[in-house]
């Protein structure tokens, strides 16, 4: 249409300018019709409320939209490529569309128009438009994020304009293992101004030095020159990358002072703990990870940290028995902190879905492991669907038995899923204002999000797995605020349980679903406080009683919508465990030491440091051990096991772990499953059950994931944002790409 220019401008002098406009409305008129009547109208780029408005033979009653002389007009916002710094050729289009300009944002290469509904087809048709949204109120109190995962509902939390009444994980750290974190920025601020991030430390290149300081008793002179010498709180530009603030903002970030375009996080009140272990291109190395997750236990106790958020993935061929990562995983988990793990954005190779990519540590039992959900730009969850980029599982890593033979993992992966496309949070800058790497490299995740990018406000848009984790880890802290007696492994059960099956996903594709907050605080609050003290000084046993009140009702109301909980926790990796008797009675597997995977289980043991005058005795972990557990029960009778239900695994039968979630759930609901009378016991190191393993976790048919791994290249695992080899296993990357191949 940019050839029409000078014409139009040709023709406007010569006060032609209402005839033409006639024409160019009639014209999109028949063009519209025709499209409809072949019912092949795409909008690509138009925001989803926008097209209803646009569509609907009766006239919604949005702010935006209006009438004018018996025409549809909508208010919108227009993104363009930035190709074009003035829009010269899209101004002009909108006015012979019958529109005007009501404004132009030069920074953001965006323009506010009102337009003619039938004209957004066209509009939505250039290739210089990025994306077209409503001119929406802004007198919204929530984002839509939260929205979307139950932070606003009546048993989490309420808002009123700035002021938030409730749970919103005031007083728990989240540790933010990730390429750096902005601490003045807006998003992240407390009372009186003060930054939430308590702490910012940088690891990237210094593992060796970590690997000494780990050593040093808390408190000594060498631990805190090493404290010292790590400290990057003073840093001019803190993330360099752009992935950390992000993803910290998601899991924490308040963003309700910016007037009805609020980008608030899942915990607005939790405390961040930067830990810097990705360097200014996003990656980093497994040995800066580990100096990270060392950092952590080594201050968990002083900053309160309960909850790691490993928005990253490592390639990995080895089992989650043996990987170091996963290993540290287990420790950090061991040590009372829920770890929470990107799944990975590789759900989709040359087009076709694929199963097996998990990455590492989120391979491991005891991490929380998160895929992606997309919320379709609305704040109803009738409508939300996993992303087709979101990594499938089972686990494919393999441990090498005494002879020889590899023995392939095959866990259900995972977890649970979360929002985690085109999600609006932080965009980090330098002191100075300097965009981050990404979204220099990537400039349309900068544009058209707010009204204006002013400093320590600025905002940008990610997609992937990696942001779909700090949202269950903002989760985590709210529910470790409504119970800080709940141990890591307690507070996955109670997410899975409470979470929302979407329609069409299997066990491996969405897990248990997609995460409810609104549930699971309920089921969190009917549970005692005092579980994790009592587990720790020996006095919780299995069977022994752990709520308080009667368990509330397995059903939730979002958004006007109302389901029915998942009624699922994934055990041993393997197993589908649900019923009541999961949290009326407590069961071993809850202890954060123990980990089941598969046909075994294994406990961690744990000493700590002498105490100081400045550090409290048993809080900072000095070393570990890891040996197969122990005899004993893992599960105790009345439990309900629906392993035997999925049956064997078969992609084109939909049974076992690619049977639907939500036929398990529905299953459940009607009462099917095995009640078991002598529970599931440990005995030489097997996992004796009454249940049916699913031949051995996975009958790999019709070659979806081909044998033995073939699609990892013998467990070349997919991470996040860039394909590693097995040559380069020790590598590590956060996702990198604003929009991943294959995102819807």
């Amino acid at each position: 249409m940019s050839l029409l220019t000078p014409f139009i401008v040709l023709i406007e002098r010569r006060l032609l300018r209402p005839l033409v406009l006639a024409l160019a409305s009639a014209l999109v008129l028949v063009v519209g019709l025709g499209a409809h009547a072949g019912g092949q109208s795409k909008y690509r780029k138009t925001a989803g409320d926008l097209s209803v408005a646009v569509n609907s033979p009766i006239a919604p009653g949005h702010r935006w939209v209006r009438h004018r002389n018996g025409l549809r007009m909508v208010d919108a916002l227009i993104v363009t490529d930035g190709k074009d710094p003035q829009m010269t050729a899209l101004r002009a289009h909108v006015e012979l569309l019958g529109g005007t300009v009501n404004a132009r944002f030069a920074s953001m290469q965006a323009l506010s128009v009102t337009v003619p509904a039938r004209a957004i087809k066209t509009l939505d048709d250039r290739t210089d438009v990025e994306s077209i949204s409503p001119n929406r109120s802004t007198h919204r109190a929530v984002s839509t994020l939260e929205k979307v995962v139950g932070a606003d509902a009546p048993a989490v939390r309420t808002s009123t304009g700035l002021v938030v009444a409730g749970l919103d994980g005031s007083g728990v750290g989240i540790a933010i293992l990730d390429s750096g974190v902005m601490a003045s920025h807006q998003h992240l601020g407390g009372g009186l101004g003060a930054s939430r991030v308590l702490r910012q430390v940088d690891l990237v290149g210094k593992s060796a030095a970590a690997y000494n300081a780990a050593g040093y008793a808390p408190d000594s002179l060498d631990r805190n020159i090493f404290e010292t010498s790590i400290n990057s709180g003073l840093t001019l530009a803190p993330d360099p990358y752009g992935h950390g603030s992000h993803v910290a903002a998601v899991a924490a970030g308040n963003g309700r002072y910016l007037n009805g375009q609020d980008t608030t996080g899942v915990a607005p009140g939790a405390n961040i703990l930067d830990v810097r272990v990705l360097g200014s291109d996003g990656s980093g190395t497994v040995a800066d990870v580990l100096a990270g997750l060392d950092w952590v236990l080594y201050n968990a106790s002083k900053y309160n940290i309960r909850v790691v958020n490993l928005s990253i993935a490592s390639s990995s061929t080895e089992s989650w028995v043996t990987d170091p990562l996963a290993r540290a995983a287990r420790v950090v988990s061991a040590a009372g902190i829920t770890v929470v793990a990107a799944a990975g954005n590789f759900g989709q190779l040359s087009g076709a879905t694929t199963y097996g990519t998990i990455g590492s540590p989120g391979h491991d039992p005891s991490v929380i492991t998160v895929g992606s959900s997309h919320m379709q730009n609305t704040p109803v969850r009738s409508d939300d669907t996993v992303n087709l980029f979101s990594s499938r599982g089972p686990t494919r890593s393999a441990l090498v038995d005494n002879l020889g033979v590899r023995q392939i993992d095959n866990l259900i992966k995972p977890d649970l899923v979360a929002p985690g496309n085109r999600i609006v949070s932080v965009g980090a800058t330098s002191a100075l204002g300097q965009w981050n790497l990404l979204a220099t490299q990537n400039p349309s995740l900068v544009t058209g999000l707010v009204s204006a990018q002013a400093l320590k406000r600025t905002v940008m848009m990610l997609s992937g797995t990696s942001i779909a984790a700090p949202v269950v880890a903002g989760a985590a802290a709210v529910l470790l605020q409504a119970n800080p007696g709940l141990t890591p492994p307690m507070v996955k059960a109670i997410l899975q349980y409470t979470a929302q099956p979407l329609p069409g996903a299997s066990l491996v594709e969405q897990g248990a679903g997609l995460l409810n907050l609104e549930g699971a605080v309920r089921l969190a609050k009917a549970l005692r406080t005092d579980i994790a003290p009592r587990l720790a000084a020996g006095t919780m046993t299995a069977g022994t009683a752990i709520n308080a009140t009667a368990l509330p009702l397995p059903t939730s109301t979002l958004n006007g919508q109302t389901f029915n909980w998942s009624r699922i926790v994934v055990v041993g990796g393997r197993q589908i465990a649900s019923g009541d008797a999961l949290f009326t009675q407590f069961q071993p597997i809850y202890d954060p030491r123990l980990n089941w995977g598969g046909g075994s289980a294994r406990r961690m043991t744990l000493s700590y440091w002498p105490g100081t005058m400045q550090t409290p005795p048993n809080s900072v972990v000095a070393n570990f051990s890891e040996t197969v557990a122990p005899n004993g029960p893992l599960l105790t009778p009345g439990v309900k096991l629906a392993t035997a239900l999925a049956g064997v695994s078969s992609k084109t039968g939909k049974t076992g772990v690619f049977l639907p979630t939500a036929t398990m759930a529905g299953w459940l609901a009607a009462g099917s499953g095995t009640v078991l009378a002598s529970g599931v016991t440990l005995a030489q190191g097997v996992v004796l059950s009454e249940g049916v393993v699913l031949s051995e976790g996975v009958v790999l048919s019709e070659g979806v994931v081909l044998s033995e791994g073939v699609v990892l290249s013998e467990g070349v695992v997919l991470s996040e944002g860039v394909v590693l080899s097995e040559s380069a296993h020790s590598s590590v990357r956060a996702m990198s790409l604003g929009s991943p191949t294959g995102e819807r």
